[in-house]
């Protein structure tokens, strides 16, 4: 079940995707349309100044065309001769045939300063300064001039039109005698091709003279104005500084039209002959709103939210899927980490992902499933083990207490007898001292097992290894064992052989291992014999384990039991009560009895056949137990290692030809 606060593995994947994806997409689509916005407003730029040099061209071609005709038609004979008639007529169709828009000629007597002929009634034009042609008074002379003014104060009123330049253009007129007479004027409207398309972006026509006037403006109220009325003062001022240098650039303005918006201009510089030796140069600006410039950006931002949206879409869906193989797996390992400890033994964790590091997780969970179940049965067996030693070690004391109680009460019991005068003769006396002194010794063999069993598995026992004839120990343990094996009324079996066996081992301790397993036969055998053999054998049918704790004067090296070829074998054979065939694994474990009861047969602490095998294991050996089962008689072997063949200067003489015959007659 889910926590509060918690989320899925493929909700917080997709969401970390989206959280990580969307923004680079989003910051993407604001890159594009900010490099778009700025291409477009460059390119505008570029178009404006084009068109600026375009415009500039243009007004140059036609003030020059409309000098060249007003000169041809200056040397016509009806201006020249001045009768009002005749050149009224020829100003009209004169006008006609003009390459400008000429709006009206006026023809005037410079000396009455009275108008000869006009094609605009009685309109009077502004002054006009005639300096220059005053000092010209003969056709003959070379330069003839011509004045060109501004009209800003006579404008012709046409409707709708756009950034038009009215000019006014004078020409001398001379008479037949070559002398100056008359002024031929006309007024002229250069009105540039603007069209109405933003896209084309060949912008209004601005003209400024060089003292910062307006000479045309998409406003007709701005023209006549300066520069320095308006709000963009200080960038026309840094527009006619570049034009003075005979630049081409660009530059955004703002408030031209009296609205707040950003307009783009694109400026040229145009040189216009004022008279015959003075020239201006005047700038002309192609401007256009940004947002015409712009144009194209809606349409450029529409389909960047249309492919917006799309790669959106398409994101999420790529995401979904994605998140979904990436999440199924994992989910499904899930479900099954959930459900082991109720999934059927035979199921195995699911697996066939796509991705390797997934199946690779998968054969882990299953490994790991597996050892654990193996584990955990090893748990349940330890704790079975344990429940077991347990029991075991209740017992242990319980059967602890009950031993050295019984003997420590004979000793006390006897000693009392004695020490009342109980006794009736001195031989009771003895024989109760006798008692005693059995009940102590047996006191003190419970107690010596206790401190062997304890030092064994603290691997704290010392050995001392010599090399010593076997027949010795037998002969002292079967002399020990004789008494209680006729007290018992059994049979004694045993030959001493006849040649050494020489073995290295503790000769206390194996004294004490053999007197241990010839007192269990003779405990456990009410009625029959008991017999010792010795035999010998090459290999023998279970090799023992190499001894883990060495001797305590580091000369007892224990060799490889592998390495070992001859080995004598120690057999006791009891016919007594047996043992059942399910208790004997159990019999060689500390603290085991066959019946543990306090209420038992027979007495003991269940701590001399565990004692009795490390010993011999640690002396190189082995030493194993076999029952048939009960009432059928027990079995006990003790294998020790065979002294090497190698010379060895501590063994008596003729002790190594015994040791060799021994070999060759074992191996035979």
């Amino acid at each position: 079940m889910a926590m509060v606060g918690q989320s899925s593995f493929r909700r917080i994947l997709l969401l970390r995707i989206l959280l990580l994806s969307i923004p680079i997409l989003f910051l993407g689509m604001a890159f594009t349309f900010r490099k778009a916005r700025s291409s477009l407003l460059q390119t505008a730029r570029e178009n404006l100044e084009q068109s600026a040099v375009r415009k500039a061209e243009a007004i140059h071609n036609s003030i020059n065309a409309l000098q060249t005709s007003l000169a041809i038609a200056s040397k016509t004979a009806p201006l020249q001769l001045g009768e009002p008639e005749e050149a009224s007529i020829f100003l009209t169709q004169l006008q006609k045939q003009l390459p400008t828009n000429v709006h009206c000629l006026q023809l005037r007597d410079l000396a009455s300063q009275q108008m000869v002929a006009s094609t605009c009634g009685n309109r009077v034009f502004d002054p006009i300064n005639t300096t220059e042609w005053a000092k010209q008074r003969q056709a003959s002379e070379l330069n003839r001039d011509h004045t060109l003014t501004v009209n800003t104060l006579n404008r012709p009123d046409l409707a709708n039109s756009n950034s038009q330049l009215n000019l006014l253009l004078s020409m001398p007129v001379y008479d037949t005698a070559e002398a100056l007479r008359y002024s031929l004027t006309a007024q002229t409207t250069i009105q540039q091709v603007e069209s109405s398309a933003a896209w084309l972006l060949q912008g209004s026509t601005i003209v400024i003279d060089p003292n910062g006037r307006f000479l045309a403006h998409p406003q007709q109220g701005q023209v006549g104005l300066n520069v320095a009325q308006g709000d963009n003062s200080d960038r026309f001022q840094d527009i006619l500084n570049n034009v003075r240098r005979d630049d081409t650039d660009s530059r955004h303005l703002f408030n031209l039209a009296g609205e707040q918006a950003e307009w783009i201009a694109g400026f040229s510089p145009m040189k216009v002959p004022i008279t015959s030796k003075q020239s201006q140069t005047w700038a002309v600006l192609a401007v256009t709103p940004a947002d015409s410039a712009l144009e194209g950006l809606s349409d450029i931002t529409q389909i960047l939210l249309i492919l917006t949206v799309g790669l959106l879409a398409a994101h999420l869906l790529a995401m979904l899927y994605m998140a979904r193989d990436l999440a199924l797996p994992i989910e499904q390992l899930g479900k099954y980490a959930l459900r082991i400890h109720k999934r059927d033994p035979l199921e195995r964790a699911p697996k066939n992902f796509r991705i390797r590091e997934l199946n690779h997780l998968a054969a882990i969970l299953d490994n790991m499933v597996g050892r654990l179940e193996e584990r955990a049965k090893e748990l349940e067996s330890a704790w079975q083990d344990a429940d077991a030693a347990n029991q075991l070690k209740s017992q242990f004391l319980a059967n602890t207490s009950h031993e050295l109680r019984t003997p420590l009460n004979a000793i006390i019991g006897s000693i009392r007898l004695v020490k009342d005068g109980c006794c009736d003769s001195r031989e009771e006396e003895v024989e109760f001292l006798e008692q005693a002194d059995k009940a102590a010794i047996h006191l003190l063999k419970i107690i010596n097992d206790l401190l062997d069993i304890q030092r064994i598995e603290e691997k704290k026992l010392p050995l001392v290894i010599e090399t010593i004839d076997l027949r010795q120990i037998l002969k002292d343990v079967v002399d020990l064992q004789a008494v209680s094996v006729q007290q018992r009324g059994l049979a004694l079996n045993f030959i001493q052989p006849a040649e050494p066996i020489l073995v290295r081992v503790d000769p206390g301790r194996l004294k004490q291992v053999l007197l241990n397993i010839i007192y269990n036969a003779i405990k456990f055998t009410d009625q029959g014999s008991i017999t010792i053999q010795t035999r010998f054998e090459s290999i023998p049918q279970d090799l023992p384990a190499r001894s883990a704790t060495p001797s305590s004067n580091g000369n007892g090296h224990q060799p490889d039991p592998s390495e070992i070829e001859d080995w004598v074998v120690i057999t006791i054979q009891d016919t007594g009560i047996g043992i059942d065939l399910t208790q004997q694994h159990k019999l060689f474990r500390p603290f085991v009895m066959v019946d543990g009861s306090t209420t038992r047969k027979f007495e003991g602490t269940g701590l001399g056949l565990a004692i009795s095998r490390n010993l011999v294991e640690m002396m190189g050996g082995q030493i194993s137990l076999h029952s048939a089962g009960l009432d059928q008689g027990t079995t006990v072997k003790v294998t020790l290692p065979l002294l090497n063949l190698l010379p060895d200067p501590e063994l008596p003489a003729g002790a190594e030809s015994v040791a060799e015959s021994r070999a060759e007659s074992a191996k035979a």
